[in-house]
């Protein structure tokens, strides 16, 4: 063996050492590396899920504000955390009210008062939804919608009298199968303003959308005043409706702290307006027409 081979031979030892050793370094730094990449994707993949979590909360949460409140207010709240007062110089109101609702709920369940009025305010929910009305609020068996709010319109006076006439309508088919099942029918009574109206959003925690003003107070004295399966109107009211429906004065009714007040129960549409001569239900012609305000 020469001189250079024995020289050799250690450095390659340790040369192979070496190598070793920064391989070892070298594929500790990879699997580092590849263990920082798996967390930083399964983090990547947490977070994806909780923002379709928060996406999907946030959906929920929209559709619940809007199932409260009209589309455009609950917007304006989201948009802006709060709700501007809105006046508006022609609104229409309608209020609902069972005759004799303490006593046919006495001869009934809660359960089976609750399902009733389920069955009736779904249908209303429906009629006025096609419409153009604003559902207010209930209160026990009282139901309260109105046109013309929150996006104004000028149609709102023909439009509730419209929705007032197709419930009456509702009821009156919904009576004749309860009296064909021996049961009690329940007897609506309808009453209509038109007027003046202040809107807007009141509380921090359970949001109502609520309208004030006098002509709501005499919407209410119209159904109070008004007879079970009618539609009675206020005088401002006919004067918008007077063209189209068939209205029938009552003169000056005296209206709880109102004073007398001019009435008139709304038969229907008038004849030349009537589809299939259904007094509540507009032919084309009246479409036409109402398509125009």
């Amino acid at each position: 063996m020469g001189a250079v081979d024995f020289i050799r031979k250690p450095i390659d030892k340790l040369d192979f050492t070496v190598r070793v050793k920064s391989t070892l370094s070298l594929f500790k730094l990879i699997q580092g590396i590849k263990k920082q990449t798996e967390a930083l994707e399964l983090n990547q993949k947490k977070l994806e899920e909780q923002k379709e979590k928060l996406e999907e909360e946030k959906i929920k949460t929209d559709n619940l504000l809007q199932n409260i409140l009209p589309y455009e207010i609950a917007e304006q709240l989201k948009n802006k955390g709060k709700v501007d007062v809105k006046k508006y110089r022609k609104a229409s109101i309608v209020f609902s009210d069972f005759k004799d609702f303490t006593k046919i709920s006495s001869e009934l369940s809660p359960e089976e008062i609750i399902n009733e009025l389920e069955i009736y305010f779904t249908a209303f929910d429906k009629i006025i939804d096609n419409h153009y009305i604003e559902k207010i609020k209930t209160i026990g068996d009282a139901y309260m919608c109105a046109g013309g709010l929150p996006l104004r319109n000028k149609s709102n006076p023909i439009d509730t009298t419209l929705a007032a006439l197709e419930i009456q309508e509702f009821m009156k088919v919904s009576n004749l199968k309860r009296i064909e099942e021996n049961k009690e029918p329940w007897r609506l009574r309808i009453g209509i303003n038109t007027g003046k109206v202040v809107a807007g959003v009141i509380g921090t925690k359970k949001f109502a959308y609520d309208i004030w003003g006098d002509a709501v107070n005499i919407a209410s004295r119209m159904e109070s005043s008004g007879e079970p399966d009618k539609v009675n109107v206020s005088g401002d009211t006919y004067q918008h409706i007077k063209d189209y429906f068939i209205c029938i004065s009552r003169g000056k009714i005296y209206a709880k702290n109102k004073g007398e007040i001019d009435m008139y129960f709304v038969e229907g549409l008038k004849p030349e307006y009537r589809k299939n001569g259904n007094p509540a239900s507009p032919n084309e012609a009246f479409k036409e027409i109402l398509s125009t305000y």
